[in-house]
Formats: structure tokens, C-alpha cells, sequence
């Protein structure tokens, strides 16, 4: 389902379900169902969880929603990958068929990928650890589609024989730019250290 279709589903399930879109935004609900899939929450587990009354009312639509994608025998655009995940940690032989089939993995913009995004990641290079990955955690600033840049953090730790390469030439900035940044960036407790020059 593209965003539309999502949107129309949303206003459906929460009408069907005797709640008003004026109370409970399509918009809103979208996003916090989007946010639960990309961190890899599922209907059942979220419904397992202690609630408010709006929490306890998201579950709900939730439940519905998922429900209603498969009776039409869709998915929207997170379900791509948190069904994947899913499918990859419940079958090792199928998991197994497309870690042979990609054997070498890239990833650029590795800060910038969510929970899902990185667990996928991580189940398909587990076999051979042929990943290359390029990102910056000090360009992590957008969180789009709930990216998560402790993944850039923990790369070392997930992928211990990894070699890491810093790239720390500036080509677009002068020195005068970068000095400034470097004195802001500096103050973030979680990143990876550098020092970025320039000709």
C-alpha cells in the first residue's frame, strides 16, 4: 500500500472500530504504527504491553489494521522489511537462501537505518560478514522513517573484526567552516571521534 492507501485503511479501521479521527488522528496512528514496525513491535507483543487509554486504543487499531492488510493480501512499506525480519527469524532455510545470495552487502548512509533495517542487516551478513557499510553518526540529525544511529555506534561492537576506515578530508568546506562545526559536533556524548581537514 503506498501512502494513500494507508491513510484510507487508517480512517476505515478507526471509524469501523467507533472512534473519531478527530480524536484519534490517521496521521498520528500511522506514524506510531510505523514506529512500532520499523523497532520491530508487533500487534500481539504491543497489545502485551502495560497502556494508557490512547495506547490501549492504538493497539487496537493496530491489531485491526494489520488485520485488514492481510485480508486483502497487502502490506505497506514497513511490512517489507519487519515481515522479512520476521520470515528470516522463524525459517533458517530461508534466511540461509539469501544469505548464499548475498554474499556481499552495502549500506550507505548506515546512520540513518532503523531497527528493522539493522536486524535485517545483520541476519543477512551473518554468514559470510562480507558487509561494507559507510555512515557518519555526526549526519545523523534527520531520525527519518525512525532511523536510530546507535546501529553506526554499535557496528564495531556487532562486527568486531570489521576495519574501520575514516574518511576525515573535507572537500566542500573551508577550514573556517569546519573549525566551527568541530567545536559544536565535539559536545554530542555519543559519536564516533574524528578530526576533519581541509586543503
Amino acid at each position: 500500500y503506498d501512502e494513500e492507501d494507508q491513510l484510507s485503511l487508517a480512517k476505515k479501521v478507526i471509524e469501523d472500530l467507533g472512534f473519531s479521527s478527530r480524536n484519534f488522528n490517521p496521521y498520528s496512528i500511522l506514524n506510531k504504527i510505523s514506529k512500532l514496525k520499523s523497532t520491530l513491535v508487533h500487534p500481539e507483543d504491543f497489545e502485551k504491553e502495560e497502556k494508557n487509554y490512547y495506547e490501549k486504543t492504538v493497539s487496537q487499531i493496530y491489531s485491526a489494521y494489520q488485520r485488514e492488510l492481510q485480508k486483502a493480501n497487502a502490506m505497506d512499506f514497513d511490512d517489507l522489511i519487519t515481515l522479512t525480519v520476521k520470515l528470516f527469524q522463524q525459517n533458517q532455510e530461508v534466511l540461509e537462501k539469501y544469505q548464499n545470495q548475498f554474499k556481499y552487502i552495502l549500506v550507505d548512509e548506515y546512520q540513518d537505518t532503523n531497527i528493522s533495517q539493522y536486524v535485517l542487516t545483520k541476519l543477512l551478513a551473518a554468514k559470510y560478514k562480507n558487509l561494507f557499510a559507510i555512515g557518519d553518526t555526526d549526519q545523523s540529525i534527520y531520525a527519518w522513517r525512525h532511523a536510530d544511529f546507535r546501529n553506526m555506534l554499535n557496528f564495531e561492537k556487532d562486527f568486531p573484526e570489521a576495519k574501520i576506515i575514516r574518511l576525515e578530508q573535507n572537500y566542500r568546506s573551508t577550514k573556517t567552516i569546519l573549525t566551527a562545526g568541530q567545536s559544536l559536533i565535539k559536545n554530542n556524548v555519543y559519536r564516533h571521534e574524528k578530526e576533519l581537514w581541509t586543503e
